[in-house]
């Protein structure tokens, strides 16, 4: 069920020597600081989460972890080459959460503790589960302690949704659970349906562009000719 790259294809060997654009040079600084300071970085961003909410609101914390460890793990995919995978991925997730949500109603299972429904899962708990994973089977592959680090911020997430009764423990294990899944699980069917969706999407806007690009040109040398006359 879950298909875990092999480390060559997760950690691909990016020479900047041969190819010179700018967005390869970028993907390989990004990846060779994620492995040789992949601690370091994630610490980093703990920190500007713990600025950002202040060091005694645990809750502001939890809240700005469970944005930044999505976004992280998107930067890790897309300097793998995976950014559009995980985009799809994620979007995934967020129809899986709020189709439970809605669906479920005010069945029980879906009753936050503090009051109203829309609780099954824990939506803060998934997407810091998923981000988690991406770096763990990713550019933190090799690096054991990034990887604690990781893991201990995606549960302190889950653990502030339970703390402040926003979730019951089985809906944020509910949420960890669907974030992990939703990321390494082997989707290889809707992975390529999304790829070809996001290049049809592309070509499509790209087409757009360039008309009205030459609408513009038009409407421009139209007049222009009329200032002549």
């Amino acid at each position: 069920m879950f298909d875990f790259p092999p480390a060559a294809e997760v950690h691909p060997r990016i020479e900047p020597e041969k190819d010179k654009c700018f967005s390869a040079r970028l993907r390989w600084l990004v990846l060779r600081a994620m492995r040789h300071f992949g601690l370091m970085v994630v610490l980093g961003v703990i920190m500007v989460c713990v600025m950002l909410g202040g060091a005694r609101d645990v809750e502001k914390l939890g809240d700005n972890l469970q944005i930044a460890l999505p976004l992280t793990g998107l930067a890790c995919a897309t300097a793998e080459g995976r950014g559009v995978q995980y985009f799809g991925r994620f979007l995934l997730l967020e129809v899986g959460i709020h189709s439970s949500k809605n669906l479920l109603g005010d069945q029980p299972i879906n009753l936050r503790p503090s009051g109203g429904n829309r609780g099954f899962p824990s939506g803060h708990t998934s997407a810091a589960a998923f981000g988690a994973t991406a770096l763990v089977q990713g550019c933190l592959r090799s690096n054991k302690s990034a990887q604690a680090a990781v893991v201990i911020a995606a549960g302190f997430v889950g653990t502030t949704r339970i703390e402040h009764n926003a979730h019951s423990a089985l809906q944020v294990l509910a949420g960890a659970v669907l974030g992990f899944v939703v990321q390494a699980a082997s989707l290889v069917a809707f992975d390529r349906a999304f790829g070809r969706f996001w290049r049809g999407c592309a070509i499509g806007l790209g087409w757009l562009g360039a008309r009205a690009v030459m609408a513009v040109r038009h409407v421009r040398s139209w007049r222009d000719k009329g200032m002549r006359v």
